[in-house]
């Protein structure tokens, strides 16, 4: 068809939502492979619509499409992307909104979890045949009932891990300075206005919040300071947030029992960098949000937010640049 808008589906697509697009006969759907990343740009002259996964959309990026309308991210974060420079040229960048966030929610919590209850250390006694480990003196592991769980970040990820928490018997304070005191009490929780004030009572500690300049090295050495010998830090969110260099030397002192991360500031982290060689660090490779339920609800709403764009229905709680619209 003539009137037919190219939509490129960079790093490929889940059926669920390519199926969305080749459905409507106004949508031409191609596709760009991790293989053929080097000539994507060749390839944007007539694009209308893209979808990225982890893709810098940058603004030569941006110029190799002058008919680019919509830009739809394949998850919640956009830090790959030149929001400003879609903006100048009145192009919606779109997110999954809440596709993924009960996947990261979960993730975060079991990161509590296998660190409250030393998995790795008693999975490696078993795998290493040494099952008296277990009547060793020292007696690690705790209970998350009736602990204090702060969470920094109280959006679509946030919500779910203070419910989670609530269902698990635990206390739960809410640091987010752009959430109203009674949202947060709703959920059964306590807003703390400042991080000072609950760091120090907290015994598992979650960050949710977006990267950006407001929250970079939001936790520190000083904020690291604060914590309890015993607290368990986790950061499902973004890396940056955490002062790595700071969490290494307070993991190595004992300032908290543990961390777990699935972000780091550069990805992958270089094979040389010391937090990879901590035994009170669980790790994964920022894969909280990717579970087969997420991935093919982040298909389907990526793909409908294009759609969307095209229809001129765009969701409010799944565009950045709202004012675009204006």
């Amino acid at each position: 068809m003539a009137n037919q808008r190219k939509v490129m589906l960079v790093q490929g697509m889940p059926a669920a939502g390519r199926s969305l697009l080749e459905a409507r006969d106004d949508v031409l759907v191609e596709e760009c492979s991790n293989d053929e990343l080097d000539t994507l740009l060749e390839r944007m002259s007539d694009v209308a619509a893209v979808t990225l996964r982890t893709t810098i959309c940058d603004r030569k990026f941006i110029e190799a499409a002058p008919k680019l309308e919509a830009v739809a991210r394949f998850g919640v974060g956009y830090d790959s992307v030149d929001v400003e420079a879609l903006t100048e040229r009145g192009i919606p960048l779109l997110i999954a909104g809440e596709a993924n966030s009960r996947s990261v929610a979960e993730h975060a919590v079991f990161m509590m979890m296998a660190l409250a209850k030393r998995s790795l250390q008693y999975h490696g006694a078993v795998q290493g045949r040494r099952f008296q480990d277990r009547f060793g003196t020292e007696r690690d592991n705790t209970e998350l009932f009736r602990k204090r769980l702060l969470v920094i970040g109280f959006g679509r990820i946030g919500t779910r891990t203070t419910s989670i928490g609530k269902g698990l018997g635990m206390a739960v304070d809410v640091f987010d300075p752009y959430v109203e005191d009674a949202a947060v009490e709703r959920a059964g929780a306590r807003r703390v206005a400042r991080l000072e004030e609950a760091l120090p009572t907290a015994d598992f500690v979650t960050v949710h919040c977006p990267r950006n300049a407001e929250t970079e090295g939001l936790i520190g050495a000083a904020e690291l300071g604060l914590m309890k010998p015993t607290a368990i830090l986790v950061n499902t969110a973004r890396g940056g947030i955490i002062d790595e260099e700071a969490l290494v030397e307070t993991l190595r002192g004992g300032g908290i029992r543990a961390a777990g991360l699935d972000v780091f500031d550069l990805e992958p982290p270089p094979d040389d960098h010391p937090l990879l060689d901590l035994e009170n660090v669980l790790f994964s490779p920022h894969v909280a949000g990717v579970t087969n339920e997420s991935m093919r609800a982040m298909a389907e709403v990526t793909c409908q937010n294009v759609l969307d764009a095209f229809d001129g229905r765009i969701k409010a709680g799944h565009i950045v640049n709202p004012e675009v619209l204006e």
